[in-house]
């Protein structure tokens, strides 16, 4: 049983919650969310609602888990509310966006890396370079070697220590591109109605979800914060701020550095922002620290998935070969072979990181508005906690359902602009709960030791 002593503070809620959240796609998305907007007004209030429906959906997820207090939550809050199949279904698209997730990252770093080599680098090629980054780390973990806390504070620290490179960007106003901004805000370069500006909005917000994600790991705090009822709103409210803050910031060093026309056509922008202030030996070193947190990326995203995978497989929703390990190196092999395979083949697929993106986020719209919605099922069946100490979001049902319509909105973006991506979207989720009854008349072999 923890103690008040062992339980997280609000200090240690907020640092966890901005850890949660920070990570690699703010080098990146920027440059697609701005490719999507139609004005500066559309550009920075995509990044402004992405925060408000990050804060929604912290808050949601915050007191499911207060009221559903499980290892892995955000998985077993399907099972516990849905049926079965729905909850099988959903645990594996997460899965596949999570394998998208870590093939965009590693699109991400491998643009970067060869902007330290000259030369006119392809798609296919950023490709080769990811997929040879997540094999390497597909060996290493293979080995049975971990990543450490040590090195993923590490990369904490990369990733912050770059956020603030690139906010100092804003103290050299003599290299800010002047002209273009003022052309950006003065006079947009045509007219638009503002069902046009809501299409750009929906398109544009895709991308800043996709950056601010991370925050559904909130559904795991509910029973380690010291007087959660008063420290996890203010945990992450407090939080989400800070990295709207940041985000805020980084957003407008792109903007007066680059510019926003100039923004809609660069892939690898915060290179374009160290570069234009610090000069090609600075943009080089902050291109190779920003791989170098790829890999921690990679590598901590290879360690944790496939042992999800291995969970399933034990509890028999995955067959029973998904539950085999070595016991010398206590590795799910089997799980983590087919996970890598999979980012590779998602690599390869798409390609491009906005294809991905699109992919990923379409994904995501299903899990995130259906696990929110089991807001409205723990409040009917957990009445009895109410009132007991546990967190309860202020202006109940207002915050679940601002977060339900953000991702109803998104996916629809899509589905118009990319209905392909959208179509399928839907056929993975179809599949999944075919092969849920499919599986269910199997008999599974116990789990065999290699």
């Amino acid at each position: 049983m923890q103690t008040k002593s062992n339980k997280l503070n609000l200090f240690s809620l907020t640092m966890l919650v901005i850890g949660f959240v920070i990570g690699m796609g703010i080098f990146r998305t920027a440059a697609t969310s701005a490719k999507d907007a139609i004005s500066p007004s559309v550009y920075f209030s995509a990044w402004a609602i992405g925060g408000l429906v990050a804060l929604c959906g912290a808050l949601t997820y915050a007191e499911i888990g207060s009221r559903y207090p499980v290892t892995g939550g955000y998985y077993k809050v399907f099972a516990k509310a849905y049926h079965p199949s729905i909850a099988f279904a959903i645990n594996c698209i997460i899965l596949v966006s999570n394998a998208a997730s870590i093939s965009g990252v590693a699109l991400i770093g491998s643009g970067y890396l060869l902007k330290l080599f000259p030369g006119n680098w392809t798609d296919i090629d950023k490709a080769i370079v990811s997929s040879v980054a997540i094999l390497i780390f597909y060996l290493i973990n293979l080995k049975g070697l971990k990543t450490s806390s040590t090195t993923q504070n590490i990369l904490m620290m990369i990733k912050i220590t770059m956020v603030v490179v690139l906010i100092s960007a804003l103290f050299f106003p003599d290299k800010y591109a002047v002209n273009d901004a003022a052309k950006a805000v003065a006079a947009p370069e045509h007219a638009f109605t503002w069902i046009d500006w809501g299409k750009s909005l929906g398109l544009s917000l895709i991308a800043v979800s996709f950056t601010y994600g991370g925050y559904q790991q909130t559904i795991n705090l509910g029973n380690d914060v010291q007087n959660p009822s008063k420290n996890i709103p203010r945990g992450i409210f407090i939080g989400i701020l800070i990295i709207i803050g940041l985000y805020m910031l980084v957003n407008l060093s792109y903007f007066n550095v680059v510019g926003f026309n100039q923004m809609k056509g660069e892939r690898e922008i915060a290179y374009v922002v160290i570069e234009r202030i610090f000069g090609t030996g600075g943009a080089s070193a902050f291109s190779a620290f920003l791989f170098l947190g790829v890999l921690a990326y990679v590598n901590g995203s290879l360690l944790s998935n496939p042992r999800v995978m291995y969970a399933m497989g034990e509890d028999g929703s995955l067959p029973k070969i998904f539950a085999r390990f070595n016991k010398d190196s206590n590795v799910t092999t089997f799980s983590l072979t087919i996970f890598s395979a999979l980012c590779i083949v998602i690599l390869y697929f798409a390609q491009e990181f906005e294809k991905i993106l699109t992919f990923t986020i379409f994904l995501d719209s299903f899990g995130m508005i259906l696990s929110c919605a089991t807001i409205f099922w723990f409040r009917k069946k957990t009445k009895h906690l109410d009132g007991t100490g546990i967190y309860q979001m202020k202006f109940f049902p207002l915050m679940p359902v601002i977060f339900m319509l953000a991702y109803l909105f998104v996916a629809t973006s899509i589905t118009v602009a990319d209905p392909g991506a959208a179509l399928t979207g839907v056929a993975v989720l179809a599949v999944f709960v075919l092969l849920y009854f499919v599986l269910k008349k199997k008999n599974h072999a116990p789990p065999q030791n290699e």
